[in-house]
């Protein structure tokens, strides 16, 4: 009895030290929201904290890794060294600091393809050794479709406005001023002829005058 007794208290200690734990009951963990959804090109943020019994070392060596998919699936960000898939390239940001027990994974430009499972994994140096654990349940994200609009901005619209009015203006002339013009000539050409014969006419009458009055 005593000898099945020690084998299971040998299998609680390995399981403990397991980097696929996940159980307060065990001292460790990684809290992650079951599920979050975002629309398609937008973005979205994975919340993250991690707690563990142990010591730290005087240089912990703390990593944040991400995996997607299933619990062994393919890493998509490692921390140190830095690394990010080539399907996320430019498309990853992880806010979180050494020594922090919590932080933000985000998700830029979002993909249908990014419809899927992330767990968070964990390693850190402490006083006993190099510890390692990892969500177990991760968090499901679901991409919903965006509703699109295309439209011109105003300011474009109104520099079309602008533009082609005065393309339509500067092949031809103004009815109206062309009219005035017209008019203008008319009374110019007028007065030139009737200058000359009111200018006669008055001297005329001024030869006249001396006459009548004898």
């Amino acid at each position: 009895m005593t000898w099945i007794l020690l084998l299971l208290q040998s299998a609680a200690c390995l399981q403990t030290g397991n980097s696929a734990g996940s159980n307060r009951v065990n001292g460790f963990g990684v809290n992650q929201p079951a599920n979050l959804s975002g629309g398609h090109g937008g973005s979205i943020e994975i919340p993250f904290s991690f707690y563990f019994p142990w010591e730290l070392a005087e240089d912990p060596q703390m990593r944040i890794l991400w995996r997607w998919k299933h619990f062994h699936g393919e890493f998509i960000y490692n921390s140190t060294p830095p690394f990010i898939h080539k399907h996320f390239k430019n498309r990853l940001i992880l806010n979180w600091t050494q020594l922090q027990t919590s932080g933000v994974l985000g998700i830029l430009d979002l993909k249908k393809e990014d419809q899927i499972t992330y767990f968070c994994k964990i390693i850190l140096k402490t006083r006993e050794g190099m510890k390692s654990w990892q969500s177990i349940a991760g968090t499901q994200l679901i991409i919903s479709s965006a509703i699109s609009t295309t439209m011109q901005s105003p300011s474009i619209l109104t520099s079309a406005v602008t533009t082609a009015g005065l393309e339509d203006t500067e092949g031809q002339r103004n009815p109206s001023l062309v009219n005035l013009g017209a008019t203008v000539r008319v009374v110019l050409a007028t007065a030139v002829l009737i200058t000359p014969v009111c200018v006669l006419m008055i001297f005329l009458w001024g030869k006249q005058r001396p006459a009548d009055s004898r």
